[in-house]
């Protein structure tokens, strides 16, 4: 079997109660990709231990944004599959995205949140409604990008939240509409399950209309996570800081069409 020209970037950050359930994930996928890359966001449990002797484990700035785009940085396949640590990607999901987005320079999954409660099934329906209606996607469903899309992006952009919304806003502009896979990828809703599904609801549109009216993801993220500690996000950022220097290095080191 000869792999697929794909790349697959998983940003991790204490995933110690759940890297087992990764390992063997992940391990489902490694004959049919080209790579898989795990950039650890500076893990303070034994995450990269667990992961380092299977898979290529590399160190990143932590910041989901930050952590997916030192990945690219050194990913060597055409696509870019951007998958979140609780999500769950098949290879027959894998193959059925890349088989039919030859005409599309990026694409997204619906999503299927693992929760049992009834409210999950409309939940998802609305979240995947919204996406295919509007072209935009979070980082749940699995953002994959032609390398040549994501360097002429520039990448995420160095933000704590809305980075995923944020690509998908550029990309529409500058790559047109997404390749919609309507094989759902499978996504923790442990977030839902702690703060209530109505609530999360209320939050999640309520960031997402301030974002689109021009809000400043430094001024929202606070409210997704409340001890979120901005000055120092921006204190370790290059982009934040006085020596930052623009460069015209691509985000990837490929650049091939499929």
């Amino acid at each position: 079997m000869t792999p697929l020209n794909v790349s697959i970037i998983v940003p991790t950050y204490n995933e110690m109660d759940s890297v087992a359930d990764l390992v063997k994930r992940l391990s489902l996928l490694q004959n049919w990709v080209k790579e898989i890359i795990i950039v650890d966001g500076q893990s303070q449990d034994d995450t990269v231990e667990r992961l380092k002797n299977q898979f290529t484990v590399i160190q990143s700035a932590t910041g989901r944004a930050r952590q997916m785009n030192t990945g690219a940085s050194v990913a060597s396949g055409t696509w870019l599959f951007f998958l979140h640590a609780d999500t769950s990607l098949t290879p027959s999901q894998l193959q059925n995205a890349v088989a039919n987005s030859t005409e599309y320079q990026w694409g997204r999954f619906d999503v299927q949140l693992d929760g049992h409660h009834p409210a999950f099934r409309l939940v998802e329906r609305m979240i995947n409604w919204r996406s295919r209606l509007t072209g935009v996607a979070t980082g749940d469903q699995c953002l994959f990008i032609r390398a040549s899309a994501f360097n002429k992006m520039n990448g995420f952009a160095d933000i704590p939240l809305m980075e995923d919304v944020d690509l998908c806003y550029r990309l529409l502009k500058k790559s047109g509409r997404p390749s919609c896979i309507d094989q759902p990828v499978r996504t923790s809703s442990r977030r839902w399950e702690d703060n209530g599904i109505l609530s999360t609801i209320w939050l999640m549109w309520k960031l997402r209309f301030q974002f689109w009216r021009g809000r400043d993801a430094f001024q929202l993220v606070t409210q997704y996570y409340p001890h979120f500690d901005v000055k120092r996000y921006k204190a370790i950022s290059p982009q934040y800081s006085k020596e930052s220097t623009s460069s015209s290095k691509p985000m990837c080191n490929n650049t091939q069409s499929h």
